[in-house]
């Protein structure tokens, strides 16, 4: 007997995830404050470059606990079958 293929369509209805908006959303808002804070630096004003820098590790994290967040609230739960 032939073995038959899976079409992408099923495997894809298989390992089906959920996906959140908002990190994508972050990734752009740490990747656009760090793009200012250099810009900043390099125009020479440092003090503003530091508060740029210091808003892109907020937003960076930001971004991380989401990820985090939502992969725990959308995973599996092995204890739960």
């Amino acid at each position: 007997m032939e073995k038959v293929e899976p079409t992408l369509e099923v495997f894809y209805e298989e390992k089906k995830r959920v996906k959140n908006p908002w990190v994508p959303v972050g990734a752009f808002l740490t990747a656009g404050v760090l793009t200012a804070g250099l810009i900043s630096f390099r125009q020479g004003n440092s003090q503003l470059g530091q508060k740029l820098m210091r808003a892109r590790v907020v937003a960076q994290g930001g971004t991380v606990a989401l990820m985090v967040g939502s992969a725990y609230y959308y995973g599996e739960n092995p204890w739960k079958k």
